[in-house]
Formats: structure tokens, sequence, C-alpha cells
């Protein structure tokens, strides 16, 4: 393991995600800035010493300092990591590129597609920041729990072995534990498509269809994962592990998964809007379910659950009849 003592992270992104990364990360020994774009809120955390917003009740360490400067978050960084919303991240490392010393890796546990050009986070990373090493960080991890010390396994996915090992450094506990692997694609595609698959099985759950047809939604929804996933290039064995299995069913089952309570929302009869604004905060599944369906379209990929979260979130169709239209396709193989 690194030895954190001079290690000074620069965390772009201030919500539960971002502030639970930077408690950690400080229990670990590091020293974080946690930028936030928004002046208002970087004001409240230095007032309240926590994140009452997104993440209340976890109260920020010394070692902790919130700035609404990149300059300031970046200067005289040893590391960084991104934690922003999916429509953000190209912004985000547009600026990078302009600021960061070549010689520091970029990392991010941001889920979801760039949805200017509908590709993977790190393709759009790379036309930004070239050669630079390149992580992304992803697997079933709620904020609060976190937060709270509770035990939690990820990935960390990069195609330069040292610098995997170096964020496992900074990121590996007797509660957290980190795992490396080179697959970067299947990694993302599984971060991404998950969000999508846990709005249909919140609206599934919210129409009161039960047990049997979530079960069936998170494994068909797995196998639609896969099929997209294998034709980016990712490697089989990731959809069954941590980033892909583990992080759907997570997400797929438990309220704290903002997209999932999107789907419950929808099923009530709440307009995209009003469930939004009800959430709160970023439901990364909405932006995602759009790119996920053009870039279906583009590669002639079969998602037809994807494809009816959507329909629901864009062409304005109900859940209900989004629900018939899966339960009247044609039957088939389950494999092939």
């Amino acid at each position: 393991m690194n030895d954190v003592s001079a290690t000074t992270v620069a965390l772009l992104g201030a919500g539960s995600w971002g502030t639970a990364l930077g408690l950690l990360l400080c229990r670990n020994g590091c020293q974080v800035r946690l930028w936030g774009h928004d002046a208002a809120q970087i004001a409240a955390l230095r007032r309240d010493g926590e994140n009452r917003q997104f993440l209340p009740g976890f109260p920020f360490p010394s070692a902790l300092a919130p700035t609404d400067s990149l300059d300031d978050a970046l200067a005289d960084a040893t590391d960084c990591l991104i934690v922003v919303p999916s429509h953000a991240f190209r912004s985000v490392v547009n600026a990078l590129s302009e600021r960061l010393p070549e010689q520091i890796g970029v990392a991010w546990a941001t889920k979801g597609l760039d949805p200017s050009t509908e590709q993977l986070l790190h393709t759009t990373a790379q036309e930004v920041l070239g050669t630079r090493p390149l992580a992304v960080i992803s697997g079933p991890s709620f904020a609060q729990e976190v937060a709270h010390g509770l035990p939690t396994a990820v990935t960390v996915a990069s195609r330069h072995a040292d610098f995997a090992e170096r964020l496992v450094g900074l990121l590996h506990t007797d509660r957290f534990r980190a795992y490396t692997s080179e697959d970067m694609v299947g990694v993302e595609v599984c971060g991404a498509a998950k969000n999508v698959l846990a709005i249909a099985t919140g609206i599934a759950d919210g129409l009161g269809f039960g047990a049997n047809t979530r079960a069936a939604l998170i494994t068909r929804g797995l196998a639609e994962l896969i099929r997209i996933g294998i034709t980016l290039g990712g490697r089989p064995e990731t959809f069954t592990g941590l980033a892909g299995m583990g992080d759907l069913v997570l997400t797929c089952t438990d309220n704290q998964s903002r997209n999932r309570r999107m789907g419950l929302a929808l099923a009530r009869g709440l307009s995209v809007s009003a469930a939004l604004a009800e959430i709160g905060q970023e439901v990364e599944g909405v932006v995602t379910a759009r790119s996920m369906y053009v870039m279906s379209r583009k590669l002639g990929i079969e998602m037809p659950i994807s494809e009816q979260v959507y329909r629901v979130l864009y062409e304005q169709i109900s859940p209900e009849q989004a629900t018939r239209a899966l339960l009247e396709r044609e039957p088939k193989p389950e494999i092939g």
C-alpha cells in the first residue's frame, strides 16, 4: 500500500458520493480539497462543517477543505478524483487539461456516458487528457454506508497497473476493499447501464408486480448489459463481478438508489420533472437512458428494457404501456 502521508487529493464534485469518498480518503490519512462549482454550496459546507444538503450528519475532519476554486483545489495536488455528474464530466476534464500537470493521473467515480457524444467516459478523457494514466472506480456503494464506515467493495479499473495500485492504496481499508481490473470498458458499461435498469425495476415494483418480476428484470437486464458491453469490448467476467452484477442488484433493490426511487415515483404517476424535484439530486439513469438508447440503435443491439425506460422518460408513454410492450414481445430462447 502507498504511504499517503504526503498525499493531497483534488476531489472534484461535492455531492453525496464525492463527500463520502472525501471522508474515506481523510480517514486514510490524505489531505482532501473538495471542489464544487456552486459558490453558495461551498460556503455552506465551510459554515456547517458538513454537507447538510447531500450527506448530513458527517462532520468534516480538518483534512477536508471545501473550495469553489478549481485552481486552489489542484494546487500542489498529487492525485485527482472526479465525482461530478456525467453531463458535467467533459467540461471538468477540459478544465483539467489546462491546469493539471501531465504526470498526474486522473480517476473518476462518475457512472454514466458522455451525453454530448454517447461514448464511454474514458474515451472522452483520452480525447481531452491524452496519454496520462486514467482509471474508473465503480461498484456497489451507497454514499451513506461508506460515510458510516460500513463494509463496501469496489473495482478500480485502469490500463495502467501502477496507477490502479496507487488508487487502491489510497482507498483500501479493513472496511472498504478495492480490487483492480484492466477492463475499463466493461466497468464503465456496467456503471452506466445499471442505473437505467434500476429505473425499470422501480417502475415494476411501484406498479405492484412483485418479487418474481423484479428478479426477471434484473436477470434480463443483466443480459442487456452484457450484450452491449461485449460489443463495446468489455470482458465477460466483469459483468458478473462487483461493477456488474453487484452494482446492478444493489441499485435495483434498495431505496437508497435514486434511480430506483425515480422508477417508483413514475409508477405513482409523477412526471419526470416532478420526480426529479422530489428526489432533489442527480438521477444519472435519466440522462443515461437517452445515451444508451442512441448507442444501442447505432450498434444494432436489442435492449428492450432500457428502450422502454427511454420511452417513458422521453416519449411520454405511461409505465403501464411500457410494461405491456415488454410483456407482448415474441417468445425467444433465453440464451443466444
